[in-house]
């Protein structure tokens, strides 16, 4: 069910009557709820000590939001793992800083490392890489339902992308503070100019700076031929405006100029596109690798796992 309806206290009146401490959810749950405007601390009795949240990367207002206005003193923490693990590779530690758009530590147990597109192991400004796990851990999965006797879907879901390493697919950088950052899915990441950009970077600038104007969006990466016949990629923005709000040359000027001085130059979209709606799985994750399958035309196998998959009707028929 939808976690606003039939208002957007509704979970918070939940989390009061219960007197939960603990309280799991959704970056893009505490995203809706700081747009909405509500202030928990000021209207509900809140026993809440820990706030942890998953599904996609936290940006720093919602890291804000959680850390002022839900109920003073308790803990934000911004995990990553997943279902198919049954864990976390990185997640929060009490007698450590929260700092905010950082997973504080790697997870008890489990080698992390951020590793190079050659398997060298990045270390704190480095840049980013790909998430990955050493070695095996307890909660591996050993094998996929209905695979073969030697686990080629399960080998290619994660190893073949470097030998016998546990490729996670998100794409993200160790602190200095010995932290983690999401930039996002790395089967995701842009490369204009040959430089890999995350798509949370772009999300997070409009979700901080544009609330006024975008409730949503979703970048994707278009293979372009440059004048001299250079292959690159070119950055499309797809934005889901508030209603009232419509894309115009303004408009557009305002996102990219936004993106340009809160980002980079690299972040600039190619193109500003208004959308219907913006594809997502069931907990609220943006899906940009169908959304650019959808505007090639090829098939998404796994249109099930959508929460909105008639959303994906609308990139097939684009024509631009």
């Amino acid at each position: 069910g939808d976690p606003l309806t039939p208002g957007p206290t509704v979970m918070y009146d939940v989390l009061e009557h219960s007197k939960a401490t603990i309280f799991g959810t959704s970056a893009r749950y505490l995203a809706a709820s700081s747009a909405s405007g509500v202030v928990p601390k000021s209207t509900h009795n809140l026993s809440l000590r820990t706030v942890l949240s998953t599904g996609s990367p936290a940006s720093d207002n919602t890291f804000e939001f959680a850390s002022s206005q839900l109920r003073p003193g308790l803990q934000f923490l911004s995990v990553s793992g997943g279902t198919d693990l049954n864990g976390c590779f990185a997640g929060g530690c009490p007698i450590l800083p929260v700092r905010d758009g950082e997973l504080q530590v790697p997870a008890l147990g489990m080698d992390v490392a951020i590793l190079d597109e050659e398997g060298k192991k990045l270390r704190a400004g480095d840049g980013p890489g790909e998430l990955c796990c050493l070695q095996p851990f307890a909660s591996q999965p050993l094998q996929f339902v209905g695979d073969d006797e030697r686990g080629s879907k399960y080998r290619a879901a994660y190893f073949d992308q470097i030998e016998g390493v546990w490729c996670h697919g998100d794409f993200a950088e160790v602190t200095h503070s010995g932290g983690l950052i999401i930039h996002g899915r790395s089967d995701a990441t842009l490369n204009p100019g040959g430089v890999r950009i995350g798509t949370a970077d772009i999300y997070g600038v409009l979700e901080r700076v544009l609330p006024d104007m975008v409730t949503d969006s979703v970048a994707v990466g278009r293979s372009v031929r440059l004048p001299d016949g250079t292959a690159d990629v070119e950055v499309v923005l797809f934005v889901q405006l508030r209603e009232g709000v419509t894309l115009g040359d303004d408009e557009i000027r305002r996102i990219r100029t936004t993106i340009r001085t809160e980002a980079s130059p690299r972040h600039v979209p190619a193109h500003v596109i208004a959308t219907p709606a913006i594809p997502v799985t069931a907990n609220g994750k943006k899906v940009e690798v169908a959304v650019r399958k959808a505007l090639a035309g090829q098939e998404v196998k796994n249109r099930g796992a959508l929460a909105n998959p008639e959303s994906l009707d609308w990139y097939y028929d684009l024509r631009w």
